[in-house]
C-alpha cells in the first residue's frame, strides 16, 4: 500500500464526520428565504380572501340578494376554506405534494377572475368556493413547509408565517374601501394580480421542497418525525386535543368581538367618529401582529404551555377591566390583550403537532380551520347578542371565555422536538 493512499484514509476517516456535520447544520438552519416567502404569499392569500365579505354589499345591491343568500356565499366560501383543510392536510401528510401551494393559488386566481365577471348567483357561489378552496390548501401545506424550514425554530417559523395572514387580513379591507366599494365589481379582476405574483413565488418554493425531499432518505424522516416525543396514550393525546380546541374556542371568540364590534363600541360609549375608531381598530390589529412574533420567540425558548399558559389566562385581568375603563385605557387594554392572546396561536400549533408527529399537515388544517371557522360563528353569535343585550354587555360577558384557559392544567408537559430536523 502506498504512503498516499495509507494518509488518504485517516483524511477520508476524518472529513466524513465533517462532512456529516455540516450536513446536519444544513438541514437544522432556519431558512428565512422560505419562511419569509411563505409570510408574505400568507399576506396576499389573506388580503384576497378578505375580499369576498368586501363584496357583499356590492353583489347585494347588484342581484337583490336577500340576507339568507348572502348568508349562503358565506357558507359556500367558508365550507371550502375551512371544512376542507384538515382533509388536504391529511392527504398531503401521506402524500407530499411540492406544488400544491401554486395549484392551490391557481384556485384563488380562478375564483377572483369568476367573481369580477360573475352575472348570475351560482357563478357568485362557485366563485365563492372557488377561493376558499385556494386557501384550504395554502394553509395546511404552508405550515407544512415553514415547520421544514425553520431549523428547529418552529415557534418563530410558525409566528412569521402567520404575521403575513394577520397583515393581509388587516390591509384586505383598507383596499376593498378604497378600491373594490368605489370602483364595483368588476374591480376584483385587479387583484388577481396578486395571485399570480403568489403563484410566482411558491412555485420557486416548491422547488426548495422538493429538492429538500430528496436530501432526506424516508427512514430519516420518519425518523424524524417522532423524534424527541414521549409514548402518550391515545386517551390523553385526545383529551389534550380537546383543550387545544377549547382554548382556540375561548382565544378566538373574544378576538372576534374585538375585532368586528370594536369600532362600533368605541362609537357607541365615546361618541368618536368612524375615522378615530379605525385608528384604535388598526392599533389592535398592530399589537395582534407584535403579539404574534414574541409568542413564537418566547416559545421557543420557554417551550410551549408556559405561553399558552400567559397568553390566555394573562390576558384575562386586562379584559376583565376593559369595559370599565375610559376611552384612552380602553384603546391601551385592547392593544395588551391582543399582543398577549396573539401569543398563542403559534404555541398552540406547534404543541399540537409535536403531540401528533407525522401529521403536520392534518393539525395545520385543523387548526387554522377551526380559527376561521370559531372566529366566525364567534362573530355570528356576538352579533345576536349586542342585537338584544346591547354592545357593552359584549364586552362585559366576554372575557369570562378566558376562564378557558385553566384548561391548559390538563396539558401534558411533554419534551419539546424543537431540536429535531422537520
Amino acid at each position: 500500500m502506498s504512503d498516499n493512499t495509507m494518509a488518504a484514509g485517516p483524511i477520508a476517516a476524518t472529513a466524513a464526520p465533517a462532512v456529516a456535520q455540516a450536513a446536519a447544520a444544513s438541514a437544522n438552519s432556519t431558512t428565512f428565504a422560505v419562511i419569509l416567502s411563505l409570510s408574505f404569499c400568507h399576506l396576499l392569500n389573506d388580503m384576497m380572501q378578505s375580499l369576498v365579505p368586501a363584496l357583499y354589499p356590492i353583489l347585494k345591491d347588484n342581484y337583490a340578494l336577500t340576507f339568507g343568500q348572502i348568508g349562503f356565499i358565506t357558507l359556500a366560501f367558508q365550507c371550502t376554506a375551512s371544512m376542507l383543510q384538515p382533509l388536504v392536510g391529511m392527504y398531503t401528510d401521506k402524500k407530499p405534494q411540492p406544488y400544491s401551494l401554486m395549484v392551490g393559488m391557481g384556485f384563488t386566481l380562478v375564483g377572483l377572475l369568476l367573481m369580477s365577471q360573475a352575472s348570475s348567483y351560482p357563478v357568485i357561489l362557485l366563485a365563492a368556493a372557488l377561493i376558499g378552496m385556494g386557501s384550504s390548501v395554502f394553509h395546511p401545506e404552508a405550515s407544512r413547509v415553514a415547520r421544514m424550514a425553520a431549523g428547529g425554530r418552529y415557534g418563530l417559523a410558525q409566528s412569521l408565517f402567520q404575521v403575513g395572514g394577520n397583515m393581509g387580513s388587516a390591509a384586505g379591507p383598507l383596499l376593498a374601501a378604497f378600491i373594490v366599494v368605489p370602483a364595483g365589481q368588476r374591480s376584483i379582476v385587479w387583484f388577481s394580480a396578486a395571485a399570480l405574483v403568489a403563484m410566482i413565488v411558491l412555485f420557486q418554493v416548491g422547488n426548495w421542497y422538493k429538492a429538500r425531499r430528496a436530501t432526506q432518505k424516508p427512514a430519516t424522516r420518519k425518523a424524524a418525525g417522532g423524534a424527541g416525543t414521549v409514548a402518550l396514550s391515545r386517551r390523553r393525546i385526545t383529551v389534550a386535543v380537546l383543550v387545544l380546541v377549547a382554548l382556540l374556542f375561548s382565544k378566538n371568540v373574544y378576538s372576534a368581538s374585538l375585532g368586528s364590534y370594536f369600532t362600533f363600541y368605541l362609537i357607541q360609549k365615546f361618541g368618536v367618529d368612524v375615522q378615530t375608531a379605525q385608528l384604535y381598530l388598526f392599533a389592535f390589529l398592530v399589537g395582534i401582529v407584535a403579539g404574534t412574533i414574541v409568542g413564537g420567540l418566547v416559545g421557543d425558548k420557554v417551550g410551549r404551555i408556559p405561553v399558552v399558559w400567559f397568553s390566555i389566562v394573562g390576558a384575562l385581568p386586562f379584559a376583565l377591566m376593559l369595559p370599565y375603563a375610559n376611552l384612552f385605557w380602553t384603546g391601551a387594554l385592547a392593544v395588551l390583550v391582543a399582543m398577549i392572546m396573539a401569543s398563542a396561536f403559534s404555541a398552540i400549533l406547534v404543541y399540537a403537532q409535536e403531540l401528533l408527529p407525522g401529521r403536520v399537515g392534518l393539525v395545520a388544517g385543523m387548526f387554522f380551520g377551526f380559527s376561521f371557522g370559531l372566529g366566525g360563528l364567534g362573530a355570528a353569535a356576538l352579533g345576536v347578542i349586542a342585537d338584544h343585550a346591547g354592545i357593552e354587555a359584549v364586552y362585559r360577558m366576554t372575557p369570562l371565555l378566558l376562564l378557558l384557559g385553566l384548561l391548559t392544567a390538563f396539558l401534558p408537559r411533554q419534551p419539546s422536538i424543537s431540536k429535531q430536523p422537520a
